[in-house]
């Protein structure tokens, strides 16, 4: 895929000063740190980023060795599984017979619009009912490209029926359940790029109950100790980490290890494994102002800290609405705050990086507004498959014979 360096100058052009500032300082920080052989994690949450294209570029990244671990949720992984994004046909399920108890608040029921070569695969599978599915495929409603492995039937069907799979392999194989998916997942998905340099992909503990069986069966291929432990040592590991539309951060990167902000002043008591992140670059992109707020205050005149001092609740003392990982973000010197859409700010952040290390990508993603942003959500779909099963049983396979 040749990169469209306009719409790349057109996004950039577009951006308010502050923000152009900021994402510039984004960038000569990951430079640095890659340059002295530093390492840059992304902790990402779902919806936007799968929808942005922005997992596929974070896929492409660590193919090339700028992304050095990811920390998701369990809704990522749960569409990364499906293809990412799909063509769906969204109609009426009340007026197609479907019981309206059963179905969504709109109503609404969808059905994936799939290859006849992919859904003979499903077949051997999972049972289909292929007189039910072809009458869904005719029914009145509109096609649109959403993310994959969810509602539509038989793709999010699919989806469940294959994580308890997974997760069987995961048990006998003693890795998380996202390590087995990604042996079986495009190289275009982040767990696929994941299991193929074995870079680590993880789901946080706040982000598991996302993407319904996959959720759960995430949840149960490790104990809540080790998975802290695996995120710990990942975000420790960073140089550089970068946050994108994600809530909960707090509880996910300082957690029951971290002394800087978080909670692990007795896990280092009891003589356990500790980290700080008071050195750290953290870079969270977000489209809330009040972050902005929240972190020029600090700086100002150090209110979080003063209000974290004096156990004031931080709404009222600084006048705007306050959410909680605003705290421990505005409390790192290292932190910076880019306030923009993650559409626009991802792919000038990758491209710059990338220019500066003499990397050359070969795929990118653009705001879905441009004909470039849609194209790419076209190529997406055509282009990045959903897991496959017998790939992934037969690397777990291999794998073990390996490790006897």
């Amino acid at each position: 895929m040749t990169i469209d360096r306009k719409a790349i100058e057109s996004m950039y052009k577009g951006l308010a000063p502050k923000t152009k500032a900021r994402l510039n300082r984004a960038v000569k920080e990951i430079v640095e740190s890659k340059k002295r052989g530093g390492k840059v994690v992304a902790v990402v949450g779902s919806g936007p980023n799968i929808h942005e294209g922005v997992t596929t570029l974070i896929a492409e990244l660590m193919h090339k060795g700028i992304i050095d671990g990811v920390s998701t949720s369990s809704a990522v992984i749960n569409h990364e599984m499906g293809g990412t994004l799909e063509k769906v046909k969204r109609f009426d399920g009340r007026a197609f017979g479907l019981d309206a108890e059963k179905l969504p608040s709109d109503g609404q029921f969808e059905v994936s619009i799939l290859s006849e070569s992919l859904l003979e695969k499903y077949q051997h599978e999972i049972y289909i009912d292929m007189a039910l599915y072809r009458r869904m495929r005719r029914a009145k409603g509109n096609t649109i490209i959403k993310v994959a492995g969810n509602m539509a039937y038989p793709t999010g069907f699919r989806t469940e029926r294959l994580a308890r799979d997974v997760l069987a392999l995961a048990r006998r194989c003693g890795v998380p359940f996202e390590q087995i998916a990604g042996n079986g997942a495009d190289p275009y998905t982040i767990i696929g790029a994941g299991a193929e340099h074995n870079i680590p992909v993880l789901v946080t503990v706040p982000q598991l109950v996302g993407g319904g069986e996959v959720g759960l069966a995430v949840g149960d291929s490790l104990s809540i100790s080790e998975r802290c432990q695996r995120i710990a040592r990942l975000v420790d590991s960073a140089d550089v980490i970068i946050e994108s539309a994600l809530a909960l951060s707090q509880e996910i990167h300082d957690g029951p290890f971290e002394l800087f902000t978080g909670h692990g002043i007795w896990a280092d008591w009891e003589g356990g494994w500790t980290y700080s992140l008071a050195n750290k670059k953290i870079i969270r992109i977000d489209l809330d102002p009040n972050l902005e707020k929240a972190w020029v205050q600090e700086r100002k005149s150090k209110m979080v800290s003063d209000a974290v001092d004096k156990g004031l609740p931080k709404t009222k003392l600084m006048g705007i609405p306050f959410r909680m990982e605003m705290s421990g973000f505005a409390r790192i010197s290292g932190s910076l705050p880019v306030i923009g859409d993650i559409g626009e700010i991802w792919p000038i952040l990758a491209t710059k990086v990338a220019d500066e290390l003499g990397v050359k990508l070969d795929f990118m993603t653009y705001k879905q507004s441009l004909t470039a942003g849609k194209k790419v959500r076209e190529w997406i779909v055509k282009n990045v498959k959903p897991v496959d099963r017998e790939r992934m049983f037969a690397t777990a396979k291999a794998q073990m014979k390996s490790h006897e």
